[in-house]
């Protein structure tokens, strides 16, 4: 019952539906106008027959008179033997009948008085006599100083009788062309959308182990070839969304699986054996800088998680810019002392205000000022500088480090992604701070741009809109 169902409502069912009622509509619309425009030629055809022949009757009842020396009854009695027509003809003279061709009822010759000021030639319809109405014709002529009326009668019966088998024919042909119309009609349908079923297949055997699968509908209507088009660009997106949450869960299991690794065994060698307190220390120095290092990752990743979800809002606010890289400067200067690295922090003179979230371009400032420390060797140097181009705001941070790979720098901000010189893990990062700094740039409706020179060093460019 329910597959019945289903069926009756299908896409084709419905096309053919909607075809069937056109051309329905279509056919009762021609049959109508075909109908109307016959009875109206068959009418006016009998109507021009009745008023020639009424002409004609007209002029011998004119001759007949002169050669009968005006006896009135021998010329009717003249026009109506020789004259030969199918419908009656009728001459009347003071309203009495001299002469016609067919009998004339009192109630036909009531009708026509009463409509005796007729035009001459021009049709009368009396619908009231007959089966179906008559169609009458009146023409006077004039001979010998005497008037007589000449009047041609028709009824409808052959008219309507043919009417009535135009009527069956329609009423034949119609179910005859609606069955071929719907035929015709569910044959097209399916046949134009049965590579929708094709797509149908094929998407249902897609999962998410072989998102690499396309849609292949061979020829089809430029609709149906786009809509696949398209659905293969959303399935190449897709694999390319479950590649990366794939490569990213593995580097987070790494990530996470190492300091937890070095927990455990600093826990386990601690709990070993019995240990002076001096070793006891220097165990919990080891789990702590490595919890450190598990709550800095995992905060990464839920700040990360958070703007995949959109749901971190900014925290908007007005500040100086210059203020802000001066600061930060000034918070890794230990750092790059410790590595013997010369940091220098050009912030302009003049104070350039800004609207954001100033704790997430801190974030973004020190990211970038913490990756050029970590890959500048010592005695190498680290600028950052500020400049205010029009309606952008541009923060520059450059190094004089190993540089970055071309092959490298398409992957540079993605997660954990780290080449084999520009990034190590050795180096104490996770290879998150450049996917945060290119989420905050852009959150603020900036960009980052990268140039670098393999041996010669990297230069990272965050413009924002003022």
């Amino acid at each position: 019952m329910t597959r019945v169902a289903h069926r009756s409502h299908s896409l084709p069912f419905r096309i053919t539906a909607w075809y069937v009622a056109f051309f329905s509509l279509l056919f009762l619309a021609f049959g109508a106008f075909f109908y109307g425009f016959l009875s109206r030629s068959l009418l006016n055809r009998l109507d021009g027959t009745l008023a020639s022949q009424a002409r004609t009757a007209a002029a011998m009842f004119g001759d007949e008179m002169e050669e009968e020396q005006g006896d009135t009854f021998k010329a009717a009695q003249g026009v109506t033997v020789n004259l030969r027509i199918e419908n009656r003809l009728a001459i009347l003279s003071g309203w009495q009948v001299l002469s016609s061709t067919g009998p004339i009822f009192k109630r036909e010759l009531d009708a026509i008085r009463a409509h005796a000021s007729v035009p001459d030639g021009q049709p009368l319809a009396l619908p009231q006599l007959g089966n179906h109405g008559e169609h009458v014709v009146l023409d006077r002529a004039t001979a010998r100083g005497q008037t007589a009326l000449v009047v041609a009668i028709a009824d409808l019966d052959r008219v309507a009788a043919d009417l009535a088998e135009v009527r069956r024919l329609l009423w034949i042909a119609m179910p005859l062309l609606m069955a071929l119309a719907a035929l015709g009609g569910y044959w097209l349908a399916s046949r134009e959308l049965a590579p929708v079923g094709w797509m149908a297949g094929q998407a249902r055997e897609i999962t998410g182990s072989n998102l690499h699968k396309r849609l292949q509908i061979g020829r089809a209507s430029e609709e149906l070839e786009t809509l696949a088009a398209s659905f293969n660009e959303l399935l190449a997106r897709l694999d390319q969304s479950f590649e990366s949450m794939r490569r990213f869960v593995a580097d987070a299991s790494h990530e996470l699986r190492t300091p937890l690794a070095i927990i455990h065994g600093e826990a386990d060698l601690a709990l070993a054996q019995e240990r002076a307190p001096a070793e006891y220390r220097a165990s919990l120095g080891v789990v702590l800088d490595e919890s450190r290092r598990l709550s800095r990752l995992v905060e990464d990743l839920l700040n990360l998680a958070r703007a995949d979800a959109g749901h971190v809002k900014l925290r908007m606010e007005d500040f100086y810019v210059n203020d802000l890289l001066a600061e930060c400067c000034r918070s890794v200067q230990p750092l790059a002392a410790a590595r013997s690295i010369d940091l220098q922090c050009r912030a302009g003179g003049e104070d350039l205000p800004f609207r954001g979230d100033q704790g997430l371009l801190r974030r973004l400032m020190i990211n970038l000022l913490d990756n050029a420390i970590r890959y500048t060797p010592p005695g190498g140097r680290v600028s950052a500088s500020l400049a205010a181009d029009g309606p952008h705001l541009r923060i520059a941070v450059a190094d004089t480090g190993c540089g970055i790979a071309p092959d490298a720098a398409p992957h540079i901000f993605d997660r954990f992604y780290r080449a084999d010189r520009a990034r190590s893990r050795e180096d104490g990062g996770f290879g998150l701070g450049l996917a945060i700094v290119k989420w905050i740039a852009e959150s603020h409706h900036g960009v980052v741009d990268l140039a670098s020179q393999p041996g010669a060093g990297t230069t990272f460019t965050i413009t924002l809109p003022r």
